[in-house]
């Protein structure tokens, strides 16, 4: 090996990265889209300042990524909740839980964009007239959504109507090898030539079970909104820093 080898690295192992350089391609994504309304005290204390709560809705979101540059085909989900960053002019979502059932995608999810990602096994599949979304985690399906089998067609444009998720806003922290804190910032991260092939909505529903792992129980089903599926191609680019808090305290 190279000094050289080390100076451009990407990823590790060296020769065996678990994911590649950005961008990625995502094309033919399967998704179950479901809105609900939970308690505003409950989500105001997932939210990391200066981020400011939009309101009281939770955004649910169950994938099947059926042909992923690198990662192949898996099934991820995500849960959002519509934020925005005072004194600036961005929105976004905030992801407080997000879980999924590749290795690469969770590493590159956490180490580039500084998602909260958790191995977990999402599915999504039709079971004859009802889209079915679950999300388990040690044996325990702590999400389980459903909306009816392409009902109504829908603009694509609704589903925004609840909040603008297309900016997706984390909280990255990496602690150094000597413990202290490396990276602390808020980034965010928006998909790039979405193209939507089909969009069907309906009333939707979401359960949501207990696990001390998976906590998604902490933001409760107080009214279910819309539901919606739609299938769509996008590309996964790099993000941007929107608060560096170390630097904000002078620690860098």
């Amino acid at each position: 090996m190279e000094l050289s080898d080390v100076d451009n690295a990407f990823e590790t192992p060296l020769d065996n990265p678990l994911y590649p350089h950005f961008p990625l391609e995502m094309r033919d994504v399967e998704i179950l889209t479901a809105f609900y309304r939970t308690e505003l005290a409950a989500a105001q204390r997932l939210i990391p300042p200066p981020l400011a709560l939009a309101g009281d809705v939770v955004i649910v979101h169950i994938y099947h990524m059926h042909d992923a540059d690198s990662f192949g085909d898996y099934y991820e989900s995500a849960v959002q909740l519509p934020v925005s960053l005072p004194g600036q002019d961005i929105t976004g979502a905030y992801s407080p839980y997000l879980y999924l059932g590749s290795d690469g995608a969770v590493a590159v999810g956490r180490e580039v964009y500084g998602q909260p990602k958790k191995g977990g096994d999402p599915h999504l599949e039709a079971r004859g007239d009802l889209w079915v979304g679950t999300v388990s985690r040690n044996g325990i399906d702590v999400i389980t959504a459903t909306l009816p089998y392409k009902q109504r067609r829908a603009d694509a444009a609704e589903l925004l109507r609840y909040g603008d998720f297309r900016t997706n806003i984390n909280l990255k922290v990496i602690t150094g090898v000597d413990g202290q804190i490396a990276i602390r910032q808020l980034t965010a991260r928006r998909f790039e030539n979405v193209r939507v092939h089909e969009c069907w909505s309906g009333p939707a529903t979401v359960e949501l079970r207990p696990n001390a792992q998976a906590p998604v129980y902490r933001l409760p089903v107080r009214e279910m909104l819309d539901g919606y599926y739609w299938r769509t191609d996008f590309v996964l680019p790099y993000g941007r820093v929107l608060h560096d808090y170390l630097a904000a305290k002078g620690g860098a």
